[in-house]
C-alpha cells in the first residue's frame, strides 16, 4: 500500500449522519458526492472531486438493505472506474447477515451473495462491526475488519455502578457474545430460551438462570421488531429481576418495535448509531461509534494493526 496516496472519505446517501462524524473524527471532511435520480426509480451517484490513486473509503450502511446497497455498489464502481488506488467499504451495520446459511431447503444465503457483488463491483476491503455471523468474514475473498462494539459498551455499563450485575443472553445463539461481556465485567450469565414459530414471531420462553434480585443487562447484535427482547425483559422482571436493561449494536426498531419497547419492562435500551433512529425514545441511549471507526480507518491506511480498537 502506498503512502503517497492521499486518502478520501465518502458517504452514501442515508448515512451521511454519521459519516460526517466520523470524518470530523479523523480529521478531515467528507468528499463532494452528488445523485441523479430518474423519474421510475433509477439512481446514479457520482463523485464530484477527482479519486485518481487515492485510497478511497465509502461510509455506507445497508439498513433498509436493496436500495442502500445498490448506491453502495455503484459507488465502489464508479471509484474504480475513475481509477482510485484501493476501495474500503465502511458497512457499520452490514444488511442480510441474518441469511448466513441454508436453515430450511431452497432458500438463499443471503450474506454470501453480498460478499460477491461488493467484491464483484471492485470493493479492496470491509469494514463493519458486529456481524449477525462471525462466520460471514470467511464468506469474502478480501480482507474484512469486523469491530465490536463492546469497546464502547463496556465502559457504559461499568459506570453505571450496577449491583448485582447479570449478564444475559436473549437466545441460545447469543450464548457467545454474552459471556465473552461477562467474562471481562466478572459477572453471572443467564440466557433465555425462546421456541419461534416463524420469523419475527416469538412462541415460548423461558429464563436459564437466576435473576432475582439482580440488575440484568441483556446484550445482542441487533433489535428488529423487538419481540425477543422485550418478552424477555418482561419474563426477567416476572423472576425477581431488580432492573432489566438492553445493549445492542444495530437498531433497527422496525414494525412495532417502539411501542413494544414502550410498555415493556425495560429501564434503558443502549444502542450505537450505526443506524439512525426513527423517532427518539426516553428509554433509548444512543452512543456513537464514530471514533472507533475513525480510529481503525487511520490505522488501516497507515498498515498499523487494528487489534488495539478491540475489547474482547
Amino acid at each position: 500500500m502506498s503512502l503517497t496516496a492521499p486518502i478520501k472519505i465518502f458517504s452514501g446517501t442515508e448515512t451521511k449522519y454519521l459519516a460526517e462524524k466520523i470524518a470530523e473524527s479523523y480529521g478531515t471532511y467528507l468528499g463532494r458526492t452528488s445523485v441523479q435520480r430518474f423519474s421510475d426509480g433509477e439512481f446514479q451517484p457520482s463523485y464530484e472531486e477527482t479519486v485518481r490513486g487515492s485510497h478511497v473509503f465509502i461510509i455506507q450502511s445497508t439498513f433498509q438493505p436493496s436500495e442502500n446497497l445498490f448506491e453502495l455498489l455503484l459507488m465502489i464502481d464508479a471509484a474504480k472506474r475513475a481509477s482510485a488506488y484501493e476501495i474500503v467499504a465502511v458497512m457499520p451495520y452490514f444488511g442480510y447477515a441474518r441469511q448466513d446459511r441454508k436453515d430450511k431447503p431452497r432458500v438463499s444465503i443471503g450474506a454470501k451473495l453480498v460478499a460477491d457483488l461488493l467484491e464483484a463491483a471492485g470493493v479492496s476491503r470491509v469494514m463493519t462491526m458486529d456481524l449477525h455471523a462471525d462466520q460471514i468474514q470467511g464468506f469474502f475473498n478480501i480482507p474484512v475488519d469486523h469491530l465490536y462494539a463492546s469497546s464502547i459498551f463496556t465502559p457504559y455499563i461499568r459506570g453505571l455502578n450496577l449491583e448485582n450485575l447479570t449478564i444475559a443472553a436473549p437466545d441460545m445463539g447469543g450464548s457467545k457474545r454474552a459471556y465473552a461481556y461477562s467474562t471481562f465485567l466478572g459477572t453471572g450469565v443467564v440466557i433465555s430460551h425462546k421456541s419461534r414459530s416463524r420469523a419475527n414471531e416469538i412462541g415460548d420462553m423461558k429464563v436459564i438462570g437466576d435473576v432475582k434480585d439482580k440488575n440484568v443487562v441483556i446484550v445482542d447484535d441487533m433489535i428488529d421488531t423487538a419481540g425477543t427482547i422485550t418478552k424477555a425483559a418482561d419474563i426477567m422482571m416476572d423472576n425477581g429481576a431488580i432492573s432489566v436493561r438492553v445493549v445492542a449494536t444495530h437498531p433497527l426498531l422496525s414494525g412495532p418495535a417502539y411501542d413494544r419497547i414502550e410498555k415493556s419492562a425495560i429501564t434503558e435500551m443502549i444502542v450505537t448509531d450505526t443506524i439512525p433512529l426513527k423517532h427518539a425514545s426516553d428509554k433509548i441511549t444512543v452512543l456513537s461509534v464514530a471514533d472507533l471507526f475513525a480510529n481503525t480507518i487511520k490505522s488501516v491506511y497507515n498498515q498499523r494493526s487494528i487489534s488495539s480498537n478491540f475489547l474482547f
